[in-house]
């Protein structure tokens, strides 16, 4: 039995097919891309930025990471120079470009007072030369991908 709708489907499937290929540029042209574009990711937040964020922080044990929400949470660290003082960083990447406000590290502190850990404050310019660090890490990947 003939059935119009089949048909039709078929042909739509068929032009939009034969589009496709047309736009790929004919008979063996692939597309060019810009390899170290600022959203060359396959998580869910900018791929240089989150690598950067694992390189920088790799020193501490990590508790919690999401890549497609681009958060990284790691557990309590402890200079083996300072012992009295432990760390705690919550890193977030909030954007798949490769923005200087795309990340946001948040820091916890706390100092061993009488064997008590003790809640105490971190310092504005420690985060923000966290970010830095990221920052500069995720532009040299970038750039590396670029000269290959």
């Amino acid at each position: 039995m003939f059935r119009p709708s089949r048909l039709a489907a078929g042909l739509s499937a068929a032009l939009a097919l034969s589009l496709t290929l047309s736009a790929c540029g004919g008979r063996g042209a692939r597309p060019e891309g810009d390899l170290a574009a600022s959203k060359v990711t396959t998580i869910g937040v900018n791929s240089y930025l989150w690598r950067a964020t694992l390189d920088t922080i790799s020193f501490m044990p990590l508790l919690q990471t999401d890549s497609n929400g681009g958060v990284i949470v790691t557990d309590w660290y402890v200079n083996p120079q300072t012992p009295t003082e432990r760390m705690k960083l919550t890193v977030s990447i909030l954007d798949q470009d490769l923005r200087a406000d795309a990340v946001r590290v948040a820091a916890l502190r706390e100092v061993n007072r009488g064997g008590q850990w003790v809640a105490s404050p971190v310092e504005a310019a420690t985060t923000q030369k966290l970010e830095d660090i990221i920052l500069t890490r995720a532009r040299d990947l970038r750039r590396g991908a670029v000269t290959g």
